[in-house]
């Protein structure tokens, strides 16, 4: 596709080009909306939902303001409450505690991975007993 198409394509899609893919260079422009409204925009094995509660968690994460308003709003759009977008920045503030607490101390990661294995078959023969 030659830029205008692509810029066509996107201005379809959004309804405008907005500024930072008009910055992406011509030669990647295709590539990149490609992968954002394939990845992105488009249904696949994670919904919609799903996958900008799991962005906005990055996004809190590497203290983005453009991505945690962008994952904010599209969570939105794909239908995400207020108490699903407060749940997910708990998720990632309490993973973010962990991997600061857990890689500062230095623990054991195969003794870490061999524990947690331990424990998810405990969890599932739980599980499996409830059924």
């Amino acid at each position: 596709m030659s830029v205008a198409e692509v810029h066509a394509d996107i201005r379809e899609t959004l309804g405008l080009v907005p500024e930072f893919f008009e910055e992406v260079p011509d030669f990647l422009i295709e590539a990149e909306w490609a992968s954002f409204k394939g990845l992105m925009l488009t249904e696949t094995a994670i919904p919609n939902k799903y996958k900008e509660l799991i962005g906005l968690g990055v996004s809190g994460a590497t203290r983005c303001r453009y991505c945690v308003y962008y994952h904010t709003e599209a969570a939105r759009l794909f239908g995400a409450t207020d108490e699903e977008i407060n749940e997910a920045a708990m998720v990632a503030k309490n993973t973010m505690g962990w991997s600061t607490y857990l890689n500062t101390r230095h623990f054991d990661y195969d003794r870490f991975t061999r524990e947690f294995d331990q424990i998810a078959e405990h969890v599932r023969s739980q599980m499996a007993a409830t059924v």
